[in-house]
């Protein structure tokens, strides 16, 4: 604490608020197609956005893929398995090596909202996620959505309209060709606008 002269009496000067940094964070999705950017939901689903900000950080998803495209419905991506060709026939199968509780929320699925892929059971999503191409509200309050797209409609679209053959479970969502994801960093909002 320093001390302030005033008229030959010395007085404490009051200590200066230390400004927190409430710069709200974005995920910069770079793909093989352009640029996406997600604000993410943290009062609906506090840890999910952590978990999803933690891998990210980490470079978890850098050099993945999305290996699900399900057209008019999602993209799917958060497969570390998707860094080796060799691993194919599990993509899709592959995760963090840790669970996660499901954050079920009121939020909508609708175009352009970030969502957990996950399996039968509710708590079961890692680091898959998925973002949908249009209406899916049948997965609302069965999925954690966290966040949506604010940047990046077009690239999306590009992705959703990848050509695709049939998946091992006889599904028509394998990409016929790569569709990367570079990279995942966490901003600051302020720094993408």
């Amino acid at each position: 604490m320093g001390l302030v002269l005033g008229l030959g009496v010395a007085f404490a000067a009051e200590p200066k608020e230390e400004k927190k940094s409430d710069a709200k964070e974005v995920a910069v999705i770079n793909t093989t197609e352009g640029e996406m950017v997600l604000e993410f939901w943290p009062d609906v689903a506090p840890k999910t956005v952590e978990n999803f900000k933690t891998l990210a950080k980490k470079g978890f998803y850098d050099g993945t893929a999305f290996h699900r495209i399900v057209k008019g419905f999602m993209i799917q991506g958060g497969d570390p398995l998707t860094k080796d060709a060799k691993m194919e026939s599990r993509w899709g199968t592959g995760g963090p090596g840790y669970q996660i509780k499901a954050e079920f929320n009121d939020k909508p699925h609708v175009r352009g909202v970030i969502s957990m892929a996950r399996s039968q059971n509710p708590d079961s999503a890692g680091s898959q996620f998925f973002i949908c191409l249009g209406e899916a509200r049948f997965l609302d309050r069965q999925y954690t959505a966290f966040g949506r797209l604010t940047r990046g409609d077009e690239v999306l679209g590009t992705i959703g309209n990848t050509p695709v053959t049939s998946s091992s479970s006889g599904e028509q969502s394998k990409p016929t060709a790569r569709v990367g994801v570079e990279s995942v960093k966490i901003v600051s909002e302020d720094s993408v606008k």
